[in-house]
C-alpha cells in the first residue's frame, strides 16, 4: 500500500492565534459606488428593405426544397409499392396456372 511521505492534511499542533497588526486601520474607507450604466432593455433590430426581401426569398426557397424532397419521397413510395402490387399478381397467377396444370 502507498503511504505518501508529506502529510496532506496537517493537524495544528498547539493554539492557533493571529498577530495583532498596528499599520492595517480598522475600519477601511469606503467609496461611495457610481451608478451602473443602463443598457437598452432589449436590443432593436432595423431591417432594411433588402434584408426583409431576402429573408422572404430565403424562406420561399426552403419550402420550396423541403416540398419537392417530400413529394420526390411520396412518388418512389407510391412507385415501388405498384411495383410490387404488379409483381405479386403476376407470380400469384403463375403460382395458380401451375396448380391447374
Amino acid at each position: 500500500m502507498l503511504r505518501p511521505k508529506i502529510p496532506t492534511n496537517p493537524l495544528p499542533t498547539g493554539i492557533v492565534t493571529g498577530t495583532a497588526r498596528s499599520d492595517v486601520p480598522a475600519v477601511p474607507h469606503q467609496t461611495p459606488a457610481a451608478p451602473a450604466p443602463t443598457a437598452p432593455a432589449r436590443p432593436t433590430v432595423q431591417l432594411t428593405p433588402g434584408a426583409v426581401v431576402a429573408v422572404i426569398g430565403g424562406g420561399t426557397a426552403v419550402v420550396l426544397v423541403v416540398g419537392a424532397v417530400l413529394v420526390s419521397m411520396l412518388l418512389a413510395v407510391a412507385v415501388t409499392a405498384a411495383s410490387l402490387a404488379i409483381s405479386a399478381l403476376v407470380i400469384r397467377s403463375l403460382v395458380a396456372s401451375q396448380n391447374h396444370r
